[in-house]
């Protein structure tokens, strides 16, 4: 699944956006940000597939966010997204994949979604190796060998993140984000910014406000909340 990011400071223009994307697409929005800098910190410790880039940001704007990300290992395909047709030629000379004039035409952000899922699709996949099966977490300043089957699911606390599993809570010094790079896709789901689930032990859900649903993990006395972002590729994955 791609993971996408959208910075845009309009906050009609953004659940626009946010709509078209959950409507026509499996792509799952990660974050959004009304400011640049808010943004761009963001990126620093968190890796995504997409950013839809407003030009005209508090902050940073667009063109200088998109020269930043220009800069990292992991360079996210950048989508603008303005009122403007002066920015686009700067635009492309980012190697920016696309440049979206609004107000947005529902057609037009559909051939784009379509295009960006194909073009994921075509990618190589990545080899996985015996480390991937297993964890390093923490418990009591001793290191715990995990079989990643084992976890439960996963709660975010700022640059660690929480692991439960069945012999209970460790820590895992790395951000969801990057624990979630060494999860597999067809076991783990990143339902909320803060959490991801192994599907496997799912043992309850819950409707709750705005349509979207609580979940009940074995292991874990919490309930895990699904975000709206998530909602629609949560529905495929769990068949409801």
């Amino acid at each position: 699944m791609l993971n996408a990011l959208i910075v845009e400071d309009e906050y009609l223009a953004r659940e626009e956006l946010t709509y078209l994307i959950e409507k026509h697409s499996t792509i799952n929005i990660v974050a959004a940000f009304d400011d640049g800098l808010d943004a761009f910190k963001f990126l620093q410790s968190n890796k995504v597939d997409i950013v839809f880039l407003d030009i005209n940001v508090p902050s940073i704007d667009g063109m200088l966010l998109a020269r930043n990300i220009a800069q990292f290992s992991h360079k996210p395909q950048i989508i603008f997204t303005t009122a403007y047709k002066e920015y686009a030629v700067d635009a492309f000379e980012l190697e920016a994949v696309d440049y979206l004039l609004k107000p947005l035409n529902e057609q037009r952000v559909m051939g784009l979604l379509t295009k960006l899922q194909v073009r994921a699709q075509e990618l190589p996949q990545p080899i996985l190796n015996i480390r991937s099966k297993s964890i390093n977490l923490i418990l009591n300043n001793h290191i715990h060998v995990t079989a990643i089957s084992d976890i439960c699911c996963a709660i975010a606390n700022e640059k660690v993140t929480q692991v439960y599993t069945a012999k209970g809570c460790f820590i895992a010094s790395m951000t969801i984000s990057e624990l979630m790079l060494r999860l597999p896709v067809s076991d783990f789901f990143r339902c909320h910014r803060s959490y991801c689930i192994n599907i496997n032990e799912v043992k309850e859900i819950i409707p709750w406000v705005n349509s979207t649903y609580m979940i009940k993990m074995d292991h874990v006395d919490q309930q895990i909340p699904v975000s709206r972002s998530n909602l629609k590729a949560f529905r495929n994955l769990m068949q409801l």
